[in-house]
C-alpha cells in the first residue's frame, strides 16, 4: 500500500514538473531582430504586435542590429533570434552567395525557401508587397519640364542635367556606372553628395537627379518623382520574414500570423510610414499599430 502511495506521489510530482516545463516553454518569448534602419524598426513592431495580439505569444524585439544581415543571419543560425524581416536579394546574394539575376523574381521566393530549409533549417514566409531597391529620383518640376517618366526618357536629356549621388553609389559597379551604361546616360556634371543631403540638394536645385531607395521617406512627398527603371536594371529587394523552422514547430500559431503580413504594403505605403517616423517624429510602435489597424488586422 505504501509503495502505491509513493508511486502516486512520484507520478504526481512528475506531472507537476512536466506541466511546469510546458508552462516555462510557453512563456519563453519569440525573439525578433531588425536591421538598423527606420523601415525595419516599423516592420519589427508590426511583427511583434501581430504575434502578441493575434497568436498570444510573448515577444522580445531587438531593434537595430549593427551590420544587418551579416550579423543577424549568424545569430539566427545559433538560435539567438527566431525571425527577422529580410530582403530577397540580400538573402540570395549575401547569405547564399548567388549572383543577381540568376533567377526571376517569380522564382526567387521558392528558391530561397528551398535553399534556406536545406542549409539552415529556416524558411521565408510571405512577401510584404514592397520592393526596397535603388531608385532614380528627380523633382516633379524637372519631370514636367523635360517630360520624364522613365530612365530611358532621362537618357535623352541627361547632357543638360546634373546628377548628384552618394560616393558609394557613384563608385560601385552595380550602381551609377552600370546604370549609365545600360541607359546611355551622359550627365553635364556628376557630384558627390552626402547620403543625408541628397534630397535637400535636389530641392534646392543644386542637382537635378539623384539616387535613392524606393521606400525613402522623402519619396512619399509630392515634390519628387521616381523614374521608372524601364529596362529592369536594378536588382529587386522584396521584403519577407525569415524564420527558424523549430520556432514554427514550437509556436503552432506563428506561421499563420506571419502570413498576415503578405501583400499588405506597397513602396508608396512603406515610404509614407518611414516619413511619419523620420520627418514627423512619430513613434515606430504607434505608426505600426495605426497601419495594421487601418488594414483591419488589429483593433485601434
Amino acid at each position: 500500500m505504501k509503495m502505491k502511495k509513493i508511486a502516486a506521489v512520484l507520478l504526481a510530482g512528475a506531472m507537476v514538473l512536466t506541466m511546469a516545463g510546458c508552462a516555462g516553454e510557453k512563456e519563453e518569448p519569440i525573439k525578433i531582430a531588425t536591421k538598423p534602419m527606420t523601415e525595419q524598426y516599423i516592420l519589427g513592431e508590426m511583427l511583434s504586435q501581430l504575434i502578441e495580439e493575434k497568436a498570444g505569444y510573448k515577444v522580445e524585439l531587438t531593434k537595430g542590429i549593427g551590420g544587418g544581415t551579416s550579423n543577424i543571419q549568424p545569430a539566427m543560425e545559433k538560435g539567438e533570434f527566431d525571425l527577422y524581416p529580410e530582403y530577397t536579394s540580400s538573402g540570395w546574394i549575401m547569405v547564399l552567395g548567388h549572383e543577381a539575376g540568376e533567377v526571376s523574381d517569380e522564382e526567387m521566393l521558392s528558391k530561397l525557401q528551398e535553399e534556406y530549409e536545406k542549409e539552415f533549417d529556416m524558411t521565408w514566409i510571405g512577401l510584404y508587397g514592397f520592393n526596397n531597391t535603388y531608385a532614380v529620383v528627380t523633382t516633379k518640376e524637372a519631370a514636367e519640364t523635360y517630360q520624364l517618366e522613365t530612365c530611358s526618357d532621362l537618357a535623352k536629356v541627361s547632357d543638360q542635367l546634373v546628377f548628384g549621388g552618394n560616393p558609394d553609389y557613384i563608385e560601385r559597379a552595380d550602381g551609377f556606372p552600370g546604370l549609365s551604361k545600360m541607359y546611355g546616360l551622359n550627365f553635364k556634371e556628376v557630384k558627390d553628395i552626402d547620403i543625408g543631403l541628397k534630397y535637400e540638394a535636389l530641392k534646392k536645385g543644386d542637382i537635378d537627379v539623384t539616387n535613392g531607395y524606393t521606400t525613402d521617406a522623402q519619396i512619399s512627398q509630392d515634390d519628387v518623382k521616381v523614374l521608372k527603371d524601364d529596362k529592369n536594371y536594378q536588382t529587386n529587394y522584396y521584403c519577407s520574414t525569415v524564420v527558424r523552422k523549430d520556432a514554427l514547430e514550437k509556436y503552432p500559431k506563428l506561421e499563420k500570423t506571419l502570413e498576415m503580413m503578405d501583400g499588405i504594403l506597397t513602396d508608396e505605403k512603406m515610404a509614407e510610414l518611414n516619413y511619419q517616423v523620420e520627418e514627423e517624429g512619430k513613434d515606430e510602435a504607434k505608426v505600426a499599430r495605426e497601419f495594421l489597424s487601418s488594414e483591419g488586422l488589429l483593433e485601434k
